[in-house]
């Protein structure tokens, strides 16, 4: 690790985040009700409580924590002064997470130079299978959601946890990290020329794996369906539209490509499927032959959604739906990253930007992967 004014850039990385967990714990036990239960509870743990549970909320009050499951129910007891916690992301938590995905970033940028890893972009596109292992295993857990009373889930609370978004992540981070880690050690013993290859492979056999195992379900188990042109549809629009966009930028401005190369096709596609399984699920499921409806969680994808119903007439928006906006702007913010990582940066620091692509495909392929695999199987 690199050290700069005689100190260990890892070592103060370290110390900041058990500064970090410190704060909150000591904050937590000297001010309970407002450190602890109106925000490390109400905006992070009470939604992945109140999701292990399939529950429709969590309330918190002197008296304890308790499971709801109607929305008439979860609204009286926030009237009554209960705080009130619903399974997904607000606002706040969504900060939160970024402020965290931004801390871990520059932890494992300090990792990948102790490791000597990520000089060039053979490590983005090995990372690429365990996005898909990421949200085909999220999907796991709506499975287990979808169990009919009186059958018990595979996984239950707490163990379920793991696999309940956010916590998801550092699940996946953690067996990523494990794979990168025995790979590179593969590498330095001799066993393997380049550690990209048996990174991807342990990504792809996770992913194989757990989409294994819901297509099982889908093929066996009466609450789990298998519509394989929900998958086929997502997969096909996206790549037509990424690969389509890329080629025109290609030939119009050819300088927003020149950066990244091939990478930011696969930042394209990434957020594609995530916009398009977005449609897919929101407007599209009728016309395809299934009969389940989605509804937006993310604030963001809602708050395009509700503006766009605000703005757009009914006779339009019975034609087209009201998520494709959505599409647009994911397309544009994608096309926008791509250009901003120009042959510069790659240059100076291409550790740094290696693995802030990561980080961008992993938040729109993770997710868009969840959502597609989700309508797929109908759960």
């Amino acid at each position: 690790m690199e050290a700069i004014d005689g100190v260990d850039r890892g070592r103060a990385w370290i110390a900041v985040a058990l500064a970090a967990v410190a704060a909150l714990a000591g904050g937590s036990l000297a001010f309970p009700r407002r450190i602890y239960d109106g925000f490390l509870w109400h905006y992070f743990w009470g939604p992945v409580y109140a999701d292990a549970h399939n529950a429709v909320c969590a309330t918190k009050t002197a008296g304890g924590v308790e499971l709801l499951g109607s929305s008439d129910a979860c609204t009286a007891a926030e009237r009554a002064g209960a705080i009130v916690a619903e399974p997904g992301y607000t606002p706040v938590s969504e900060v939160g997470y970024m402020v965290v995905l931004l801390f871990m970033l520059v932890g494992v940028l300090f990792l990948l130079r102790r490791l000597d890893v990520a000089r060039d972009p053979g490590l983005f596109y090995a990372l690429v299978p365990f996005m898909l292992f990421g949200g085909a295993l999220r999907v796991v857990e709506d499975a287990f959601d979808a169990v009919p009373a009186g059958v018990t889930p595979a996984v239950t609370y707490p163990a379920n946890v793991l696999i309940i978004s956010p916590v998801i992540y550092f699940t996946v981070f953690a067996v990523t990290l494990a794979a990168l880690v025995a790979a590179v050690r593969l590498k330095r013993t001799g066993r393997v020329e380049s550690y990209e290859t048996p990174l991807a492979l342990a990504g792809s056999t996770a992913f194989l794996l757990t989409f294994g195992y819901l297509l099982w379900q889908g093929l066996t188990a009466e609450y789990v369906g298998f519509h394989p042109q929900v998958l086929v549809t997502v997969v096909l629009l996206a790549t037509v539209l990424s690969v389509g966009l890329y080629a025109a930028v290609d030939r119009v401005a050819p300088q927003i490509n020149a950066g990244t190369g091939l990478v930011g096709l696969v930042v394209l596609w990434g957020h594609a499927i995530d916009g398009v399984a977005n449609v897919v699920a929101a407007d599209w499921m009728g016309a395809l032959g299934v009969a389940v409806e989605y509804s937006a969680k993310h604030p963001a994808n809602r708050f395009i959604i509700d503006l766009t119903e605000s703005v757009l007439p009914a006779s339009l928006l019975a034609a087209t739906g009201s998520s494709w906006p959505f599409l647009v702007v994911k397309l544009a913010v994608a096309l926008g990253v791509v250009w901003i990582f120009d042959e510069q940066i790659f240059e100076e620091s291409p550790r740094y930007a290696v693995l802030l692509l990561v980080a961008v495909v992993a938040v729109g392929l993770g997710p868009g992967t969840r959502d597609m695999i989700r309508a797929t199987f109908a759960i």
